[in-house]
């Protein structure tokens, strides 16, 4: 079992302790490591030295696929997931007078979203195998549809010539919330969806491979899918209310300075504190139960329960 993984098999048992454990290792700053360097922090995990043991388990952990051992593309890693994403979030939810800078920077986040969601994925069926053109095409597909489904706001307004005040903060504030949670939700479970299909390595209580589930691969993605939803609904609700709120009130009306800087200002905070909490909603490294699992799978789990990597 890769050290990421026997970390989380004996950490992060619980919510609070996962949420800081994620808390103190998504730091930017981090990436700033070489990839040579994070080589020599995998070799040091069997390092006799605890302080080094730990600083390159960090690095590991936010660095290395679990599944693969591979080094995660820079701008993949969970560490920079929040400085780029939270200013195409901003943008994405912007009040736009035409369609075409809403299409634009929605593109922007949901290819961003869509290569961090496969780049994190489970790809322990996998192993060797070369992106095919349906993944390919999946991965287009998803992008394209998840753009234009999240410009329908702006595209709401301008094609049906929208003038009417309250159809209007309708479209700009409201909709976005549940748009963004279930588009979310759907980048995950299609962009994944090849772990349902195959599915995913599991081990035992000792950390033994005892074969490749499907009903694990479900259960992955969904919980992966609902905490994505979680974080990207959260997002936009709490900027979108709050501006609405906000700008209702005389003295913020009066404050130009303060009214620009409360959708960006909130954006930014609340991502900051979402992002950790959406990757800790699920352990890492869950349980299935016995009975959950198919048929040939159910005698291995003498405990039971297997154990599988959930991805993020």
């Amino acid at each position: 079992m890769d050290p990421n993984l026997v970390f989380w098999k004996n950490e992060g048992q619980s919510f609070f302790s996962r949420f800081r454990i994620w808390f103190n290792i998504l730091d930017p700053l981090s990436q700033l490591s070489t990839d040579d360097e994070i080589l020599k922090a995998r070799a040091r995990l069997k390092s006799e030295d605890k302080q080094s043991e730990q600083d390159a388990l960090n690095l590991s952990l936010v660095s290395v696929h679990a599944d693969s051992g591979a080094i995660l593309p820079l701008l993949f890693r969970p560490p920079v997931f929040w400085p780029i994403s939270a200013p195409l979030v901003y943008a994405s939810f912007l009040p736009f007078n035409s369609v075409k800078p809403a299409l634009f920077y929605q593109f922007l986040l949901q290819s961003y979203n869509t290569g961090f969601n496969y780049a994190n994925r489970n790809s322990s069926s996998e192993q060797k195998k070369r992106m095919s053109l349906n993944q390919l095409l999946l991965i287009a597909g998803t992008i394209s549809y998840t753009t234009c489904a999240g410009a329908l706001p702006q595209i709401i307004i301008n094609r049906l010539h929208v003038k009417s005040v309250p159809v209007q903060t309708f479209c700009r504030s409201i909709l976005p919330i549940p748009l963004a949670a279930v588009l979310a939700f759907f980048n995950v479970m299609t962009v994944r969806s090849q772990e349902p299909d195959n599915g995913i390595q599991v081990f035992d209580s000792n950390g033994n491979s005892v074969g490749f589930s499907k009903a694990a691969g479900e259960k992955a993605v969904r919980e992966t899918a609902v905490s994505r939803a979680a974080l990207m609904g959260t997002a936009a609700a709490v900027p979108n209310l709050l501006v609405l709120f906000l700008h209702r009130l005389r003295f913020v009306q009066r404050n130009v300075i303060l009214a620009a800087s409360v959708r960006p200002v909130s954006v930014t905070l609340i991502l900051s504190l979402m992002i950790p909490v959406s990757f800790s909603l699920f352990p890492q490294l869950a349980a299935i139960k016995k009975e959950e699992l198919e048929a040939e799978l159910q005698a291995a789990a003498v405990d039971g329960h297997l154990l599988y990597h959930r991805g993020l």
